[in-house]
């Protein structure tokens, strides 16, 4: 009796990510308290101005809304909706 050995092809190479923009980029726009994001309004490249809703934030059974300190584009969103953030996670970077 043969017994023949054949290997499963490799898989493809994940492509890199494109690196995210840091804060170190641009100015961040960051969770003031504790809570949960329950809507992004925002998406990488949209031009904001300032007081723009950025993202609404749940805390305390109260929604927050969390706005644009400035005018500018959303280099980077770092959050999605149902994520849990901290006080001073840096929700997105404007540049």
């Amino acid at each position: 009796m043969k017994v023949c050995l054949v290997s499963a092809p490799a898989a493809a190479p994940a492509p890199a990510a494109a690196p995210a923009a840091s804060a170190a980029d641009g100015t961040p726009v960051s969770a003031p308290m504790p809570g949960t994001i329950l809507d992004v309004k925002c998406k990488a490249g949209d031009s904001v101005t300032k007081g723009q809703v950025l993202f609404v934030l749940e805390a305390m059974k109260m929604e927050n809304d969390i706005v644009a300190p400035e005018d500018g584009t959303v280099l980077a969103v770092n959050t999605t909706k149902g994520s849990s953030v901290n006080p001073g996670d840096a929700l997105a970077v404007l540049g």
